[in-house]
């Protein structure tokens, strides 16, 4: 069994619990290491002058690492990259399981989830645009990387609406299935990609997003 520096057992505890017990894992870590310095060093490099025009040499000049380092680390610049994408969806995820309250109403708990959402897109504006952009080119390796984090997406919310339907047995409400959060998941994905690809404000999507999300959770657990 997995036991957090807290002493909270995560395996058994839900997604906020879980997150506060990471964070408090991090607190007692010590200093970042030069994994974690090179990818923070991507995303500087991209959000100064995009993926494309980024270089080995530019991601270790910000990092203040050797080439060597950045070698030991990642086989090439695209695989710093697709950590940089692990990197950034695991925050956001992180985001969305402080953010619900599984005491709270249906309706909160997925505004909320939104707004943790879309508040890490257009917090990190660059950074999800290159992502639009780039993976795509990245062949199978880019290709697995989204199918993965969109199941990871769908675990999480299957996760949340357990933590619901145990903090409100009252309500009766039914496990989410792993399909049905994969079709939400999925397709708040491409309605943010597209927005981001026509340059949309992606916080335009919210109320219909909102709306779409609260009547397939309406319909399939109530």
């Amino acid at each position: 069994m997995m036991v957090g520096a807290t002493g909270l057992r995560l395996r058994d505890a839900g997604p906020a619990a879980r997150y506060r017990a990471r964070v408090a894992t991090k607190q007692l870590q010590p200093a970042v290491g030069h994994r974690e310095r090179l990818i923070d060093a991507m995303a500087a490099s991209i959000r100064a002058k995009g993926y494309r025009e980024t270089t080995v040499a530019d991601v270790v000049r910000i990092a203040h690492t050797s080439r060597r380092t950045f070698y030991e680390q990642f086989e090439d610049r695209e695989a710093c990259f697709l950590a940089l994408f692990d990197a950034t969806n695991d925050h956001m995820m992180d985001e969305i399981a402080a953010a619900v309250s599984p005491d709270r109403s249906l309706d909160e708990q997925v505004d909320r989830a939104l707004d943790a959402y879309i508040d890490n897109v257009t917090g990190h504006p660059e950074l999800y645009k290159s992502f639009v952009r780039e993976l795509p080119g990245l062949g199978q390796a880019g290709a697995d990387r989204q199918l993965a984090v969109i199941e990871r997406f769908a675990r999480l919310l299957v996760e949340l609406v357990e933590s619901g339907r145990r903090a409100q047995p009252d309500l009766a409400a039914r496990p989410l299935a792993t399909d049905t959060a994969i079709i939400i998941v999925g397709g708040l994905r491409e309605l943010a990609v597209i927005s981001l690809q026509q340059g949309r404000d992606v916080r335009e999507l919210r109320a219909s997003a909102g709306d779409t999300v609260k009547a397939i959770l309406r319909g399939t657990l109530l």
